[in-house]
C-alpha cells in the first residue's frame, strides 16, 4: 500500500511539472511565433515616385534595379491598376463618340489619339516593371497573365477601332517626339553613322596598306587579303557599337553566333578547308598576281586569290575559278617565278648536210637575236639520229617576258638562215626496198 501512494505521488508531480514547462513554453514562444507571422500579414509599402504616372523612363530603369521580386510583384499590379483606369477612360471616350455620332469630330478624335499616347507611355512603363519581374525569376503564371492584358487591350482596341481614329492616331504618333519623330531621327543616325562608317574603314584600309607595303618579302595577295580583312573588321566592329547606340542589345547577338558556328562548320567543311588553303597559299606564297602556273590541269595568270577560290586568266582571255583545296592539294607549276627561262627547240637537217656548217648556222643566228642572253650561253648540241634527220638542240635563254618571243623568232630566223645555206630540212620520209625473187 505504501508503495502505491508513493507511485501516485511521484505521478501526480511528474503531470504538473510537465504542464508547467508547457505553460512556459507558450509563453515565450508566442510573442517569437507573432513576430515571425508580422511580416507576411504586412503588405509592401510602394515608394510614391515608383508609382508617379509622370516618371521618365530612364529613371524608373534605375529605380527597379535594386528591387527584389516580392517588391516588384506589387509594383507590377499597381501599374496594371494605372493602365486599366487610363484604358477604362479611353473606352468611356469611345462610348461617347458611339453614342452621339454629331460629337465625331477631329478634334474629338485627336483628344482620344491623345489619351491613346498617354497611355503608350504607361504602357511603356508597365512593361518594363514586368521585364524586371521576369528576369527576377518571378512567377510566369504572373508575368503571362499581366502580359495578356496588355496585348489583349491593344488588339481589341485596334480591332474595334475606326479607319478614321486609326488614321488619326498615326499621324498624330508620326509627329510624336517618341515615335515617329524618333524613328526618322534612329534612321538618319544610323545613315549618318554608315556613311561615317565607311569613311573610316576606307581610311583605315589605306593606312593598313601603306604599313603592310613596308613589310619586307610580303606577297601582294597576303596584302590584299590583310588589307580587306581590316576593312571588315572595321566596319563589323563598327557596326556593333552603331548598334549599341541605338539602344539595340547585342549580346543575344553573340550568343547566336556562338551557338551556331558549330553547326557551320560541319555544313561548311569543304568552305572552310578552301579558306585553310587560302591562307596557305597566302603564306606560303607559291605564286603571286600577274605569275602564270600551271595547276589542277589549268594554266593561266593569276589575277586574285580569296579565301575560298583562285582566279585565273588563260592565255585566250578565259577566266577560270579554282577551289583553293583544289590548288594548294595539287602540284604547282609557276611559270614566271624565275627572272629568266631557257627556250628549248630542236632543229633537224638531212643526213646529206654537214653537221659543222649546221652548227655555225645555228649559233650565228642565236646570238644576232637581241633579246637572246649570253650569260648563260645557249647550248647548242646534235640530239638524236632520227628516223629521217638528224635532230639538233637549241637551248638559249632569254628573260621570263621574252620567252614566246624568242621561241617564235628563232624558229621564223632558223628556217630562213637553213635555206641561205643551202641545208635542207627534211621532211619525214622512208625508203622502201623492193625484192624480188627469180626462179
Amino acid at each position: 500500500m505504501e508503495l502505491r501512494a508513493r507511485a501516485r505521488t511521484v505521478r501526480a508531480a511528474f503531470i504538473w511539472v510537465l504542464g508547467l514547462a508547457l505553460i512556459a513554453v507558450c509563453l515565450i514562444a508566442g510573442p517569437a511565433l507573432s513576430q515571425n507571422e508580422a511580416p507576411a500579414s504586412e503588405e509592401v509599402k510602394l515608394a510614391p515616385e515608383l508609382i508617379n504616372p509622370g516618371i521618365p523612363m530612364e529613371e524608373l530603369a534605375q529605380r527597379v534595379i535594386p528591387l527584389t521580386k516580392g517588391e516588384l510583384d506589387p509594383l507590377a499590379r499597381a501599374w496594371l491598376s494605372i493602365v486599366r483606369s487610363k484604358t477604362e477612360e479611353i473606352a468611356q471616350r469611345q462610348v461617347e463618340l458611339l453614342n452621339d455620332p454629331s460629337a465625331a469630330k477631329d478634334a474629338a478624335f485627336q483628344q482620344l489619339a491623345g489619351l491613346v499616347e498617354e497611355r503608350a507611355g504607361l504602357f511603356e512603363r508597365f512593361s518594363a516593371i514586368v521585364d524586371s519581374l521576369e528576369s527576377k525569376d518571378g512567377d510566369p503564371a504572373v508575368v503571362s497573365e499581366l502580359r495578356a492584358y496588355r496585348d489583349s487591350v491593344l488588339f481589341n482596341e485596334t480591332m474595334l477601332a475606326s479607319p478614321r481614329a486609326i488614321a488619326i492616331a498615326f499621324l498624330t504618333w508620326l509627329t510624336r517626339g517618341d515615335g515617329g519623330l524618333a524613328i526618322a531621327k534612329d534612321i538618319g543616325v544610323a545613315i549618318l553613322a554608315f556613311l561615317a562608317l565607311l569613311f573610316v574603314s576606307r581610311a583605315a584600309q589605306g593606312l593598313a596598306r601603306r604599313w603592310i607595303g613596308r613589310v619586307p618579302n610580303i606577297s601582294r595577295l597576303l596584302e590584299a587579303f590583310l588589307v580587306g580583312a581590316v576593312f571588315w573588321l572595321v566596319i563589323v566592329v563598327g557596326l556593333l557599337f552603331v548598334l549599341a547606340a541605338l539602344g539595340v542589345n547585342v549580346t543575344p547577338l553573340f550568343a547566336m553566333i556562338g551557338g551556331a558556328s558549330f553547326i557551320l562548320a560541319f555544313a561548311f567543311q569543304d568552305t572552310l578547308g578552301n579558306l585553310a588553303s587560302g591562307l596557305m597559299i597566302m603564306i606560303n606564297r607559291p605564286f603571286d598576281e600577274g605569275d602564270y602556273v600551271l595547276v589542277g590541269g589549268v594554266g593561266g595568270t593569276v589575277q586574285s586569290v580569296s579565301i575560298v577560290a583562285t582566279t585565273v586568266t588563260t592565255p585566250d582571255n578565259q577566266v577560270i575559278v579554282i577551289p583553293n583545296k583544289n590548288v594548294w592539294g595539287n602540284v604547282i607549276t609557276n611559270v614566271t617565278a624565275s627572272a629568266t627561262r631557257r627556250v628549248d627547240l630542236v632543229f633537224g637537217i638531212s643526213y646529206e648536210d654537214a653537221i659543222p656548217d649546221a652548227l655555225r648556222v645555228m649559233e650565228e643566228t642565236v646570238k644576232a637575236h637581241p633579246l637572246v642572253l649570253k650569260d648563260p650561253e645557249p647550248i647548242i648540241r646534235v640530239h638524236e639520229l632520227g628516223a629521217s634527220s638528224v635532230n639538233f638542240v637549241c637551248r638559249p635563254w632569254t628573260k621570263t617576258s621574252d620567252y614566246w618571243t624568242v621561241y617564235w623568232d628563232l624558229t621564223h630566223r632558223m628556217k630562213e638562215a637553213f635555206g641561205e645555206a643551202g641545208i635542207s630540212i627534211p621532211y619525214p620520209q622512208q625508203d622502201v626496198h623492193i625484192r624480188t625473187s627469180t626462179d
